[in-house]
């Protein structure tokens, strides 16, 4: 599992009274770009006690041509919403002939979640993506609490993380610049919090495309930035 602790919660605390521990490990980020949103996230899964129980998890999807998430929480529930919105957001595609939006997709996920808040879906979710409205960037909570933000992070570095991000975002960067923001809020929260760690994962969309970077791409932008 991703998470097995509330430190994952954001200061607004535990609005449906979940299982301490239930959302421990993970830093996620989401930016908001003048051509896109950038989705970010570190590798590490944890159980409790900080024990490391695998070094790969993948904690970022695409759900549609130009829609991703990330999620922090435990890995069982996370896969099941992962499903879930994919069907939902394709069966809305078969029966409109359109793509959903992003905001559509977001509110379709809150409603999902809020429809089974008395047996939660242990998972807090960054949905980001771009549509004829333009970028935007939706957290969403266990609770089906659904609010749209320029940057966010959630996880047990988020507020690591969110001492880069207050400091450096800027309205209107770039794709390229906010991948390379995102780069360091995920370092910066990795060198403080044991429960965040082992690789990054990181996914830029724009109305040209998704484009999940490689390993490879990665490590240049670590390097380039002075972060390897």
């Amino acid at each position: 599992m991703f998470s097995t602790d509330a430190a994952a919660m954001p200061a607004s605390g535990n609005p449906i009274g979940l299982p301490e521990g239930a959302l421990r490990g993970t830093t996620t980020v989401g930016i908001v770009c003048k051509d896109g949103v950038v989705l970010g996230t570190e590798r590490r899964a944890t159980l409790g006690g900080g024990f490391i129980a695998n070094k790969v998890a993948q904690k970022l999807f695409k759900i549609d041509n130009q829609i991703g998430m990330t999620i922090a929480g435990w890995v069982g529930d996370a896969q099941t919403l992962v499903r879930y919105l994919r069907a939902e957001v394709n069966l809305y595609r078969l029966r409109r002939q359109a793509p959903i939006s992003v905001e559509g997709a977001a509110t379709m996920l809150a409603n999902i979640l809020n429809g089974n808040r008395m047996m939660p879906y242990l998972a807090w979710v960054l949905l980001g993506g771009i549509d004829p409205k333009g970028p935007h960037l939706f957290s969403v909570d266990p609770a089906g609490g659904n609010i749209e933000d320029s940057f966010v992070s959630v996880g047990s570095g988020s507020s690591i993380a969110y001492g880069v991000l207050e400091e450096s975002y800027e309205e209107g960067m770039t794709l390229s610049e906010g991948a390379d923001l995102a780069l360091r809020a995920l370092t910066v929260a990795m060198k403080r919090d044991s429960n965040s760690g082992d690789g990054y994962l990181l996914a830029t969309i724009s109305e040209k495309e998704y484009h999940e970077y490689t390993d490879d791409e990665i490590r240049k932008r670590l390097s380039k930035l002075k972060l390897d």
